[in-house]
């Protein structure tokens, strides 16, 4: 009877210190990730202030006009091209990750599907302009434009709102959709009144990020929306070349316009509207994001109101 006890109060400090090395070992990599994101978070406060400090210090009202000296047009331009390329992309990428979620086949499509998204999102940007600069303006028989531009950067945005849309409904709970089907909804309208709202936040997520990649994409759009931008605030005729709205103009982004700035602009004019033009683009980018987040949050707790 000693033994035993003997033998179990030993048992009893093995199982203690295992559970104290497993305690520090928890507490070790949890700091550890707080260190890492820690890290990230200050690096992208610090380059958000460094761009934003250039643009102040470079700051003009000159700059920020809508003529030839300002970069009033581009940033026009960088909005509207991106906001075309969401226009084309979005519907196609939720479509299709909705038909790899829940109508493909397992087995040789849905791995073609598979083999065909990772390729398009591994592809660089100077290939899809090229691509987009062959397809959409020699075959066509056009010129520079917004819309090719557009539809070059929506070659890079599929993969991305496809593979996120596919993921965000896998990753759902069966009983959504097993739920829906029991109170006798069809398939279709479970998934676009169900699982499509339940996912939304995954969802405007990656088009978040492909919006992101949108705003300062620059060697797809060399070829495709071009270097120029001959625009008319006077003119509203979407027909006419040089009305703001007509999609077949060609199109000077922000991006395209830091580059030529930098490599082509001679004097300080130049690189202060580089930099102005780089603190612009980056609040762009981060006023977006914020503003889908905060519209994200909206749409899910609403969801989640109306399920509960």
């Amino acid at each position: 009877m000693n033994s035993n006890s003997s033998l179990s109060a030993d048992e009893l400090r093995h199982v203690s210190g295992s559970l104290k090395r497993t305690h520090m070992s928890d507490h070790l990599a949890t700091a550890v990730f707080y260190v890492v994101s820690g890290a990230f978070v200050l690096l992208l406060i610090a380059f958000t202030m460094y761009v934003v400090w250039g643009g102040i210090k470079a700051f003009r009202p000159e700059i920020f006009s809508f003529d030839a000296n300002g970069i009033g047009n581009q940033f026009f331009n960088t909005v509207y091209l991106v906001f075309l390329s969401l226009v084309i992309s979005v519907p196609i990428g939720i479509f299709a990750g909705v038909y790899m979620a829940e109508y493909a086949p397992e087995g040789r499509i849905l791995h073609a599907l598979r083999i065909a998204i990772e390729t398009l999102s591994s592809l660089p940007s100077i290939v899809v302009g090229l691509f987009g600069y062959l397809v959409f303006i020699i075959m066509v028989g056009s010129q520079w434009n917004l819309f090719a531009g557009a539809l070059a950067v929506s070659v890079l945005s599929l993969p991305l709102i496809t593979a996120t849309t596919y993921d965000a409904l896998k990753a759902l709970p069966h009983g959504f959709k097993e739920g829906s089907l029991a109170l006798g909804a069809t398939h279709f309208e479970t998934i676009w009144k169900v699982m499509l709202p339940a996912a939304i936040g995954p969802i405007v997520t990656g088009i978040i990020l492909a919006a992101g990649r949108g705003f300062g994409e620059a060697a797809a759009l060399l070829y495709t929306a071009g270097m120029s931008t001959d625009i008319s605030w006077q003119v509203w005729d979407i027909t006419s070349p040089v009305c703001p709205l007509n999609p077949f103009r060609p199109g000077e982004t922000l991006s395209l316009q830091v580059w030529a700035s930098r490599t082509e602009g001679v004097g300080g004019s130049a690189a202060d509207t580089a930099a102005a033009a780089s603190a612009v683009l980056m609040l762009m980018v981060l006023s977006f994001s914020i503003g889908a987040r905060l519209i994200s949050h909206y749409i899910t707790k609403k969801t989640e109101g109306e399920h509960a």
